[in-house]
Order: structure tokens, then sequence, then C-alpha cells
């Protein structure tokens, strides 16, 4: 943050350094926080968006994950299954567990997951996204279903 003292007036001025999609977090008229769990989101909706993502998440977050979300019916802890955030007050980095579907180029789909979260999250957030770290975990076959909780037979 740069502050300079007006020599005309005693206003102090606060700048951010200018990214895309650079957005004023701090300013004079007060400082906005972004929750990790609204980037964790941002992040994990860009990177579903590309073609070629299967789903997010290691094969037992996934499982387990799921099995929450029937038990607690929770909508949101599916869209940060695996996705990791770092948010600081003026950057983010983000780590995604992702499982890809087979006969899809890894690298071309990375960079472009990679290229997807930066300009979401810069975009909606006015962060600089210092980093975006993929894990292949997994690779999703043609016929291949991801496999479904068993409900209990006994209630």
């Amino acid at each position: 943050m740069n502050q300079t003292k007006s020599q005309a007036s005693d206003v102090t001025t606060t700048r951010t350094t200018p990214h895309r999609g650079a957005a004023e977090l701090v300013s004079e008229h007060g400082r906005t926080t972004i929750a990790d769990t609204v980037v964790a989101k941002i992040a994990g909706m860009a990177a579903r968006e590309v073609s070629g993502v299967y789903a997010l998440g290691a094969g037992m977050s996934r499982a387990l994950g799921a099995v929450r979300e029937r038990l607690t019916g929770g909508a949101g802890t599916a869209s940060t299954q695996g996705v990791e955030v770092e948010v600081g007050e003026r950057q983010a980095a983000a780590d995604l567990d992702v499982i890809v579907e087979y006969g899809v180029s890894i690298p071309d789909l990375a960079a472009g997951v990679r290229r997807n979260v930066i300009d979401a999250v810069e975009n909606m957030c006015g962060l600089e996204v210092t980093e975006v770290n993929i894990s292949v975990d997994d690779l999703h076959l043609p016929g291949e279903e991801a496999a479904e909780p068993q409900e209990a037979r006994v209630r």
C-alpha cells in the first residue's frame, strides 16, 4: 500500500497496486475483507467450468463429502470440495485436487484451469492470485460412474 500526503491538504490517500480486475480493498473509506470460503467457492466454480474436469477432490474426500452433504443437506461443502485457499489482504493462492476425464491433455487442462481460476478470483475479488497449484488425483474413465453412497438398509 502506498500512502502519500498531499502538501496542499492534510489528506492521506491509500492506493493498491493496480492489476487486472483491481479493486480497492483498503481505502480511506474503510476495509473490505473477503472470507476464505468465498474465494474457495469462486475458485472451485471456475475450475469446474473447464472442459475435461470431471470433479474436484480426492477419492476419499469426495466420498465423505457426498455422505456429509446427504446427512446435513449442506450444499456449500460441495462447492469447496477439493479446494484449499490462502487469502491475504491483497493476494490469494489456491490448491486444487482435480479428477480429469480420460483422453484430455493434462498440461493443457491445468493451464486452462489455472487461467480460469486466476481470471475469476481477480475479477470478482480484486485479489492478485499468486499461484494456483493443481494436483491431478485420478482419471475418470468412460462408463465409470462415481460410486453413490448406499442408503442404509436398516433405519
